[in-house]
């Protein structure tokens, strides 16, 4: 179910693009031309903005659809027949562009507020598989790839829990042994961060998980320029169809751009290298970076950011994933357009 700030940042954001005076009027009107949207959406939306805590969401989310109604790269003030919202749904198949918002057919539209996550995946689909095609179900990538480094976290977190709380004398010598209810057990005592006696052991798990997920990663980018650039349009989320981004950074100031496809991308840039490589920090981390080449001017330009890969829900909880982010500026980022 989607959150109520996310249906504020969604809604709101396609009202304003249907020529309306204000967010109250298009809130009372519930215009037809606004698929998708229920009264009950409304309902909830009347009754977050008479309450007043999120009056800044409001605001920057109509802001965002009143500029793409009026910019010269979006409907240039012709008012739409059809704003369709996307909302919680199921995808059918392997979505691969991120709209959540989709104009007279035509125009597919991102909603993006305060964050600069690219994907939220599994270890595998991004390092073996390069976002190509997704695993038919994740694996514990921990165990996969640091065995020996996760059992002496896992053992070093046993021992401190026998010792110094009570009810854990159940749990199993081994890791991968744990049940469900057991690593739900676990979340609390390691919720903040790590006792000072699993400081060693938790910094070589991450050491290990990091060195090996880079390792993956580079085996399966292999040697090829062209491989290696069409892995970087991959996390830079190029589609064969361009796309709009309207959101705020994290900062809260407007971000407005369009997703250039990769035949745009090729028109604009040169592709040099795309390289990755370990980090280590509380928790695994890998490096990467594209350096490109400016074909109208010779000045090179470079993207980077970095990929999270840690447990879903908590330490010892739920699958681990790779969260992907941006670190270069969204309108600094080649192959990202500001909405003109």
């Amino acid at each position: 179910m989607a959150s109520l700030r996310t249906e504020i940042t969604e809604i709101v954001t396609g009202l304003g693009m249907l020529g309306l005076a204000s967010v109250d009027e298009a809130l009372a009107a519930r215009p037809e031309a606004m698929v998708g949207v229920e009264h009950r959406h409304y309902d909830k939306l009347i009754a977050a903005r008479a309450d007043g805590k999120h009056l800044l969401q409001f605001e920057e989310a109509w802001a965002n659809g009143v500029a793409f109604a009026a910019a010269e790269d979006g409907l240039r003030d012709r008012q739409p027949k059809r704003v369709e919202w996307k909302g919680p749904h199921q995808a059918p198949s392997y979505e691969q562009t991120p709209a959540d918002l989709r104009i007279d057919h035509v125009y597919l539209v991102s909603c993006k507020y305060g964050s600069r996550l690219l994907h939220n995946v599994s270890p595998g689909h991004l390092f073996d598989r390069l976002l190509v095609m997704r695993p038919p179900k994740a694996k514990d990538w921990y165990a996969e790839v640091a065995a020996e480094e996760y059992q002496s976290l896992y053992r070093a977190a046993r021992e401190y829990l026998i010792g110094h709380e009570d009810g854990f004398d159940d749990l199993p010598s081994r890791v991968t042994d744990l049940s469900a209810d057991q690593h739900k057990r676990l979340k609390r005592p390691f919720s903040r961060r790590w006792p000072e006696s699993l400081a060693e052991p938790a910094h070589w798990f991450s050491v290990a998980v990091s060195h090996a997920s880079a390792e993956r990663w580079l085996k399966a980018l292999g040697n090829r320029a062209t491989q290696r650039e069409e892995a970087l349009w991959r996390l830079l989320r190029l589609q064969p169809a361009p796309y709009f981004v309207l959101g705020t950074d994290h900062r809260r100031r407007p971000v407005r751009y369009r997703v250039d496809t990769p035949w745009d991308f090729r028109q604009r840039f040169a592709f040099k290298s795309f390289d990755v490589w370990p980090e280590a920090r509380v928790q695994p981390v890998v490096r990467w970076r594209g350096d490109l080449i400016v074909k109208a001017t010779g000045t090179p330009v470079h993207v980077d950011g970095h990929v999270e890969v840690r447990w879903s829900h908590g330490r010892f909880q739920g699958s681990p994933e790779a969260k992907v982010y941006l670190k270069t500026p969204h309108l600094e980022t080649p192959g990202y357009t500001e909405l003109k």
